[in-house]
């Protein structure tokens, strides 16, 4: 066992993915909850890096994510960029396979890289925790009771009977300084609302976070003990990676495919907590899951009438409502108890005693085929970003933004053809075997089957407006030659 005054080496595993969906119309599959916006601007995923990065004596910095969202992550990073330590790590999966899968390749990585007593921080990216310090003090408990071979999990004291959480039962006290901990009795899973009136009255219920604290040793032995499935194929995928020292994993989709897709709690902390081996820290701060348009109606202040919200808004005879304006005014009268998320192409107009519906309206979408569960009508890529500002059989308009030194791939398009205006900057442009630059109020034409790429080579943003002209307009209709920003199939 270390020494008790031997600062514990920290690595933080943020997960961040999952589709948000009952945070739909801002969350859609391509831009999930960690990096949707928060009323202060900020998102939820740069919030957790700058909560992790607060804890003292980090050795690496591990970010769980799926590959599409790898450039938004980094992107979001950018205000923490200056506190990541020298070693930051990407593991980039190809699909969503729960948490059990990721915390075991997270663990084996670790292990790989700092040894096995090395201790692992598992965040979620979607949680809101401003207390840091409260927060920077349950950790350092936290890794203590991880270093003498406890797996750790967090819980929060249940301010109200909360159906829509897990709970975890503590037991004995844990003797030690800091925050308090017990001994894990066991895992409850969302209950009813006679239950949870129980779990709050009994007093030694504690919501469960879905954070973990454990080192690497650990967790791999529990995997070992309670899911050698999940091991077994987390060993394979870093085994293929065994003679490459990079700081970006790209997880081969055939080998991840073979992960069971189960969550951590269930693959080994339930049952550890059966055997004794789990201690919960009680958190001393203020957390939130964002879980719900409830939740994040929070986040602003009340009027009045109780009504809160953001963007431009009018409200006559409104009571108890959460409105979010996008681009326009929105005005509501005679309403109460409303949730309204006014988003470019799509609105949500739902009774607050219905949030917990919201995903429906998403799977409903998803079966119709509707692209609006899955993009926004602006969307992000490596290179900056495109809008869809109308569309139309035959033909489609889109402003697209490139960074400055970005370029789109090198490709082309079997069905349509584009016609492209420069408003602002300068555009480098590859057609066929010519290169040129096109300026400010210039304009120049990709015809069908014709490779090109884009560049902005210059150090302000580039603008401009794009026409597609064809009888299918579908953004499948690419073919990358190159491109630096791996999207070209090895």
């Amino acid at each position: 066992m270390p020494d008790a005054l031997t600062p514990a080496r920290v690595i933080p595993v943020i997960l961040s993915g999952g589709a948000g969906t009952r945070l739909w119309p801002l969350s859609r599959e391509t831009a999930p909850k960690p990096s949707m916006p928060l009323p202060d601007g900020d998102t939820l995923l740069a919030k957790t890096a700058a909560r992790a990065l607060a804890v003292p004596n980090v050795a690496d910095f591990v970010t769980v994510t799926n590959r599409e969202y790898y450039f938004h992550t980094k992107d979001a990073y950018a205000g923490v960029r200056d506190k990541l330590p020298q070693r930051t790590s990407y593991l980039l999966e190809p699909f969503g396979r729960n948490t059990a899968p990721a915390v075991a390749l997270a663990a084996l990585w670790a292990q790989r890289r700092h040894g096995g007593d090395v201790v692992l921080l598992v965040l979620p990216a979607d949680h809101l925790i401003r207390d840091h310090a409260a927060f920077v003090s349950a950790v350092a408990r936290a890794s203590s009771l991880a270093q003498s071979g406890s797996l750790v999990t967090f819980g929060i004291a249940p301010a109200h009977p909360e159906t829509g959480f897990g709970y975890i039962e503590g037991g004995a006290p844990i003797a030690g300084d800091g925050t308090p901990a017990f001994k894990a009795v066991r895992f409850v899973e969302k209950p009813p609302l006679d239950k949870a009136r129980e779990y709050l009255a009994a007093g030694n219920y504690l919501w469960n976070s879905g954070m973990f604290c454990f080192t690497a040793d650990s967790v791999l032995a529990a995997f070992a003990r309670h899911a050698p499935a999940v091991l077994e194929a987390a060993r394979a995928i870093i085994a293929s990676h065994e003679n490459t020292e990079t700081s970006m994993l790209e997880i081969d989709a055939r080998l991840f495919a073979s992960a069971p897709d189960i969550s951590l709690d269930y693959a080994i902390m339930e049952k550890a907590a059966a055997e004794g081996a789990v201690a919960v820290v009680r958190g001393t701060f203020d957390w939130s899951d964002i879980g719900s348009w409830q939740a994040m109606a929070e986040l602003t202040e009340p009027d009045g009438d109780g009504n809160r919200g953001q963007g431009e808004r009018v409200t006559i005879g409104t009571r108890g409502t959460y409105v979010h304006a996008g681009d326009r005014v929105v005005a509501t009268v005679g309403v109460e108890n409303m949730v309204i998320v006014d988003t470019p192409d799509a609105l949500l107009v739902a009774h607050r005693d219905h949030l917990q519906r919201v995903k429906e309206v998403v799977s409903e979408l998803k079966a119709r085929g509707h692209e609006s569960y899955r993009l926004h009508k602006t969307v992000a890529r490596p290179w900056g970003a495109y809008t869809v500002l109308e569309e139309a059989p035959g033909f489609k308009i889109k402003r697209i933004e490139v960074k400055p030194g970005a370029a789109l791939s090198l490709q082309l398009h079997h069905r349509r053809s584009e016609h492209w205006v420069v408003v602002a900057g300068v555009a480098k442009v590859t057609r066929g075997e010519d290169t040129f630059m096109v300026t400010a109020n210039g304009s120049t034409y990709i015809p069908v089957e014709t490779k090109h790429r884009l560049e902005n080579p210059a150090k302000d943003p580039l603008v401009m407006i794009e026409v597609q002209c064809g009888d299918y307009l579908g953004e499948d209709d690419i073919v990358r030659f190159d491109d630096k920003y791996g999207r070209v199939p090895g």
